[in-house]
């Protein structure tokens, strides 16, 4: 058979040796390819002083080579790149080539350097063989070829593969290092519109991935988000922006429900130019955050002012406005609302079913806090037990304390398997609530209609359940105590009369189906994320399910495809950082004394200033090396 000669040479290796053949037989009419390993060819001999035997300078031999090079028609430079495989047979071979992300552009970049004076990240420079540092984004040396810089990202960072949300958490972290606040703020804000609430009150799995743990203690992420907000709020006045909202004109969209998904959903809708609608049921946007979550975690002046931030966005917002019945949306289908996002959250208390708890003196957990949070004068009596092991449990029976009663969290497993946040347990015994572990409500006691004692179970641990927690049961010996009050915070579900009648299918759970990718339910013009969905969670899990949802209904309004490009997220390897790390203390933050905070419901952490901020942001390992920052796409 005859060879067919393809009238092309691939060389492999961009040092001198390689250019000075890549040139060769590219003047003798050959079309070259010259792979090269790092992100620049010139190879050892650019890093050199002087050349042997000649003692010539180097670089003066080598830059009209890599000029030359770089300009010649007949030469394709393939940097950043490797051969993985070589078949056919001489005249006539293919090459396969594994070619690296050098996340900036050949074709736009200018090598104008202005990207590397705001990269906050230091690392060390390969090409002055570890002895000096460079910035993440980077060019090999002055007379590189491709003129171009280029970023060393070698992981994505394990915090920001645990955000819910995806923010880009060691971006915030060296903006902080720097004192770039603001910068940090917008960076933030770009995957979640509320840093101040996250701050305050989120499980903040991201610390839970931080490799800092490995060797003494994860950065304290949430408190440093905290800071960036409060420090922007206290200094809004200097960092009012300017920009116009883009303008609302594109389609109506309708935002039922104004909690943390709601609003996420209805801010990045508008930002990218939809006229959306949010409908509220109550008199204050904020949802679960203002009527659930206690002020002594969550200052309702910073909820206000990052709603107020939100809103700017020209949203209009409908308050005391119910969406009752599949009635009231087929109207505001008919008034042009081309789709729905469904985020009205689980705001109804589950019951234990159990005998007597139709007594007076029973409050459903959430019930009772938001009866305490709307201002409402709730009387306890002395003695309050609280049912219950998660957060919302943990805040019934902090509140209680506040409002002057003795108070008994009773859980039926033990406190290792209580889903409330560590940090929150701590802090309500240290504020005086006693806990009861291995014990189950039976029965509610009542004497003229009120709660008079309860009747326990008292339970064991048996085999693991579906959550990995080993399953309570009956050990057959029971007791009665005195209680004046019980709180019920044993679980929630929503709401969902508004839908019935539309054809969104539910769970058995009493919530939403919906896509786990793009929210979508099975009415196409009808979306849902958040607590509707996944049953009673966390904001920051609502707010990245809103987030995403709404790149599905501009999708969706768009005609296309809801799924491309949306595969579930695949994390590069972690770097492989210093094999040494000194020791050094988490910057602990400052509270108010168990004593003094049990008296009022002002908030309980103080914040870190601004020398605790950045002390504790530098702590970070910077995993990825590339922070995800932005600062350079901001200056390019």
């Amino acid at each position: 058979m005859e060879n067919k000669k393809i009238g092309s040479v691939l060389v492999i290796g961009g040092g001198i040796a390689g250019i000075q053949s890549s040139l060769d037989l590219a003047d003798s009419g050959y079309k070259v390819y010259l792979l090269e390993d790092s992100p620049a060819i010139g190879g050892t001999m650019a890093q050199l002083d002087k050349t042997f035997p000649t003692n010539d300078c180097a670089m003066c031999v080598i830059s009209p080579k890599l000029v030359e090079c770089g300009r010649h028609l007949n030469i394709d430079l393939i940097t950043d790149s490797e051969l993985v495989s070589l078949d056919g047979e001489a005249g006539n071979f293919k090459a396969k080539v594994y070619r690296r992300a050098r996340f900036v552009d050949l074709d736009k970049c200018t090598g104008c350097g202005e990207c590397a004076t705001v990269c906050p990240i230091q690392t060390v420079s390969i090409f002055d063989e570890k002895l000096v540092e460079k910035t993440a984004i980077y060019k090999p040396y002055a007379q590189a070829s491709p003129n171009a810089f280029v970023i060393d990202k070698k992981a994505t960072a394990p915090c920001q593969i645990g955000c819910p949300s995806g923010i880009h958490v060691q971006g915030y972290v060296a903006l902080v290092a720097q004192g770039k606040y603001k910068e940090a703020y917008d960076l933030i804000r770009m995957k979640n519109p509320f840093p101040s609430v996250c701050g305050r009150v989120c499980f903040h799995p991201c610390e839970n991935e931080c490799r800092r743990g490995e060797y003494d203690d994860p950065l304290a992420l949430a408190s440093i988000k905290r800071f960036i907000a409060d420090y922007v709020h206290s200094h809004h006045e200097d960092f009012e922006k300017t920009d116009i909202p883009v303008k609302k004109e594109k389609e109506k969209i309708a935002v039922i429900g104004a909690g943390p998904a709601g609003l996420t959903c209805a801010y990045y809708l508008a930002q990218k130019g939809y006229q959306v609608t949010i409908f509220e049921k109550d008199s204050k946007p904020g949802g679960m955050m203002r009527s659930c979550i206690p002020p002594y975690r969550l200052s309702r002046n910073e909820l206000d002012w990052e709603i107020e931030q939100i809103l700017k966005e020209g949203i209009e917002l409908k308050t005391n406005y119910s969406i009752n019945s599949s009635e009231d949306i087929e109207k505001l289908r008919l008034d042009g609302f081309k789709a729905f996002y469904v985020g009205i959250g689980a705001q109804l208390s589950r019951t234990m079913r159990i005998p007597g708890e139709d007594l007076d003196g029973v409050f459903g957990g959430i019930d009772f806090l938001k009866k305490v949070n709307y201002g409402e004068d709730v009387k306890l009596g002395k003695k309050v037990a609280v049912i219950g092991g998660g957060n919302t449990a943990i805040d019934c029976a902090r509140t209680a304390r506040r409002l002057g009663s003795d108070v008994t969290l009773i859980y039926r497993r033990t406190r290792r398997e209580m889903p409330a946040e560590r940090h929150e347990i701590k802090a309500a015994a240290e504020e005086g609530v006693q806990f009861k572990f291995l014990t189950n409500p039976m029965e509610n006691i009542g004497e003229d209609g009120k709660l008079k004692s309860i009747k326990f179970s008292v339970m064991e641990l048996g085999e693991k359940d579906d959550s990995g927690r080993r399953r309570p049961k009956p050990t057959g010996e029971q007791f009665i105590e005195d209680f004046d009050n019980m709180l019920v915070a044993v679980s929630q579900s929503s709401d969902l009369t508004l839908i019935q009648g539309t054809g969104v299918k539910t769970t058995t759970w009493n919530t939403i189906i919906a896509d786990t990718t793009t929210f979508q339910t099975n009415i196409k013009d009808v979306f849902s994320g958040g607590d509707v969905v996944l049953g009673p969670a966390s904001v920051v899990e609502a707010v990245g399910q809103a987030a995403e949802a709404a790149i599905s209904i501009e999708r969706y309004l768009l005609g296309e495809d809801l799924k491309e490009g949306r595969k579930e997220f695949e994390p590069l390897p972690a770097r492989e950082y210093q094999t040494y790390v000194p020791h050094e203390d988490r910057v602990a933050m400052r509270n108010q004394s168990p004593d003094d905070r049990v008296t009022n419901f002002d908030e309980m952490e103080l914040g870190f200033n601004e020398e605790e901020a950045q002390k504790e942001a530098k702590r970070c390992l910077e995993c990825g090396i590339c922070s995800g920052c932005l600062q350079c796409e901001i200056v390019c």
